[in-house]
């Protein structure tokens, strides 16, 4: 329907003009007076771009250059004291392993000198106790070879007194005992 509208509009602007009505931006009588508004509008929007938004629009810009630029002085910075955290911790570290060493160096000097005590005071006791077991088994030794004197001589006067009862004579068996047990 507002088709038909239009094409009737259209059909009577015919009749009245004679002339058929177009795009008035096509009909070269009114070019002069488009491209006049064409040129004032241009200048317009000229004036408020280079006078309102792209001042705006550069104080933006300059504004995100300095923070960006804040920010990258601020990076530059912690990553300053992100080195040197990272220095003294090194340093640190070396400084603990060297002390962790130096003391346990110094704990086995003590152990050693501890255990060097310990053992030479088991050797001392070893020591004793060998000297103390020498003297027994010497006297052990002596009391054995008295009895195997006592024996041999009881067991020699025995034999004698079984194989020649009439001889009995106790000086001459001890006399013989002895110097046989000497070699």
């Amino acid at each position: 329907m507002a088709s038909d509208t239009t094409t009737e509009a259209v059909g009577e602007a015919v009749e009245k003009t004679g002339e058929a009505v177009g795009m008035p931006q096509l009909n070269f009588d009114t070019f002069p007076n488009q491209i006049f508004w064409l040129v004032l509008s241009l200048i317009v929007v000229y004036f408020i771009v280079s006078k309102v938004i792209l001042p705006r629009i550069g104080g933006v810009l300059e504004e995100r250059h300095s923070v960006i630029n804040d920010y990258i002085s601020q990076a530059a910075d912690f990553r300053k004291q992100a080195e040197q955290a990272e220095a003294d911790y090194e340093a640190a570290l070396k400084e603990a392993r060297a002390e962790a060493q130096a003391i346990a160096a110094e704990t086995k000097a003590e152990i050693q000198k501890e255990l060097d005590k310990a053992v030479a005071k088991a050797d001392a006791e070893i020591a004793a106790k060998t000297a103390e077991s020498e003297k027994a088994i010497s006297a052990i030794r002596e009391g054995a070879v008295e009895n195997v004197h006592e024996v041999a001589q009881a067991a020699t006067r025995e034999i004698v007194a079984a194989l020649m009862p009439a001889v009995s004579d106790d000086a001459a068996v001890t006399k013989a005992v002895t110097q046989r047990m000497k070699g």
